[in-house]
């Protein structure tokens, strides 16, 4: 599924970047075979899915690999969208960036998430950022033990 922009749009958003149907899929506690449809309207996503039609913000979603990296206005945009956390980005992002890390196919990789994290660390409260940093270190090291063993 990719995500298509709409042609009723005048402008594509800034924070549409980081759209990807992993990230949607986590949010709405869906499978991402279960999401049929996605457009990047204006202001806000339609994702169509099993038993699902919603909208959800650009704000909501994290940064990604393969995406130009957060700006000051991003982090504007975000800050606006958590008032009512704090300032901070929400749990989801948290599991979100466990996923990627456990789901890193090497160190390269699990280092370039990590470099993300480092890059919005400051979204996140220190609790959330010590999570993020223990699921890190051990992916890293199974990671290390595989290529050391040549399992990988």
């Amino acid at each position: 599924m990719i995500a298509t922009q709409n042609a009723q749009a005048k402008s594509k958003h800034p924070l549409s970047r980081f759209v990807t149907p992993e990230a949607l899929a986590l949010l709405l506690n869906l499978e991402t075979e279960d999401i049929y449809k996605i457009d990047c309207w204006r202001y806000v996503i339609h994702v169509v899915g099993k038993g699902v039609s919603t909208f959800v913000s650009y704000a909501d979603l994290p940064p990604i690999l393969g995406a130009m990296s957060p700006t000051k206005r991003d982090f504007v945009r975000w800050r606006k969208r958590w008032r009512k956390n704090n300032k901070q980005a929400p749990k989801f992002w948290v599991d979100f960036y466990k996923q990627k890390f456990k789901r890193a196919a090497s160190v390269a990789k699990l280092y370039a998430w990590g470099k993300i994290v480092g890059v919005i660390k400051p979204a996140f409260s220190p609790v959330n950022l010590s999570e993020l940093r223990i699921v890190y270190i051990e992916v890293k090291n199974s990671l290390k033990l595989l290529v050391k063993t040549g399992a990988v």
